[in-house]
């Protein structure tokens, strides 16, 4: 490994212990307007910063230039600033959407990715997400081979302007932060634009998802899909369900719960003749008799990779528009990433 992150001082990793958290949990900390999962300080000789979850503390003198990443989300906020460039390794490259170079070093899969290679890509910083099956002790293995890390949650955010201002860790890290800043007062201008021109939505109800396995899992209010909905006017019936995590339903509950909404959104086939022969269910609801059902799958390459986990994170101002225009039965055209089933 090169020697440079310590003789040189492009970069001082100062981990501590994983106990420390912000003061106030689930905070919003100075610099931040939605995301409370890091924060972001200048300092004389660059900056500092913090993640939470678990809490690092890393004092960055950038631009760092070859950074390797786990997840494809944060392909789409390198792309947004324009440091695409220093992007040098990658896992599951055929699940990327976003322009790349094409050179990048596959790490392999996101799920462990291969320690041999990650040395290869001889990395500033690799950007890890903490899901879980990337665990602790395989972080700690890569820091003892000199692999500077640092976690990108966000999708451990909430609200969709949470998630995207996470495009500001990026941009400090790549020495692009008024950059950074700049997409992200764009994005959130136009989301709060939609929300007070959306339109006559406010009295038509929407549902999510599908039947797996006899459970059919919904967002509560807490997901980034609920507020879309909230903000696009649609009446739900979970906004007060602060669970951190999906709703388990059975197909009688849905039926309940959902018969006669108006729209479905986020439907697992790409036909509406796919959903009724993956369950019969499925056609007993008003928005499938209606032909109101769409997924997200419109930026999509035959590989699986689907630009709405991309350009639709560090864009929901264009998620929220589809749900505003599919609650409005709008054209495809006007989609980003929606399609309506035929």
């Amino acid at each position: 490994m090169k020697s440079h992150y310590w003789l040189i001082g492009l970069m001082l990793l100062c981990f501590v212990g994983c106990a420390k958290q912000p003061a106030e949990q689930g905070s919003i900390p100075a610099g931040n307007k939605y995301a409370t999962g890091f924060q972001i300080t200048p300092t004389d000789s660059g900056m500092i910063v913090e993640v939470f979850q678990p809490y690092q503390r890393l004092c960055i003198n950038a631009p760092l230039r070859r950074i390797g990443t786990m997840s494809t989300v944060q392909v789409g906020f390198l792309y947004a600033i324009d440091a695409i460039d220093a992007l040098v390794a990658v896992c599951n490259p055929e699940l990327i959407y976003t322009p790349v170079k094409g050179d990048e070093i596959d790490l392999g899969d996101s799920m462990k990715p291969s320690a041999e290679r990650v040395l290869q890509a001889d990395l500033d910083i690799l950007l890890a997400v903490n899901y879980g099956q990337f665990d602790n002790l395989e972080a700690a293995r890569l820091e003892k081979l000199g692999v500077p890390i640092i976690y990108i949650n966000e999708w451990q955010e909430g609200s969709p302007l949470a998630r995207a201002e996470w495009i500001r860790v990026l941009g400090a890290l790549t020495g692009r932060l008024h950059e950074a800043d700049s997409v992200f007062k764009a994005v959130e201008t136009k989301y709060i634009s939609l929300t007070a021109q959306r339109g006559p939505t406010a009295q038509r109800s929407i549902m999510s998802g599908n039947n797996f396995r006899g459970t059919w899992y919904v967002p509560s209010g807490k997901n980034y899909l609920a507020y879309l909905f909230k903000d696009a006017g649609a009446e739900y019936p979970f906004y007060d369900d602060e669970r951190a995590t999906s709703i388990p339903l059975t197909i009688e509950d849905v039926l309940h719960y959902f018969h006669d909404a108006d729209v479905w959104v986020g439907a697992g086939g790409n036909s509406l003749a796919e959903l009724a022969e993956m369950d019969e269910k499925h056609t007993w609801f008003k928005a499938y008799q209606n032909r109101r059902v769409y997924n997200w799958r419109k930026q999509t390459k035959p590989s699986g990779a689907n630009n709405f986990w991309e350009r639709g994170v560090v864009h929901p101002e264009e998620m929220l528009e589809d749900v505003i225009n599919m609650l409005n039965n709008a054209p495809d055209s006007l989609l980003h990433f929606a399609v309506k089933l035929q």
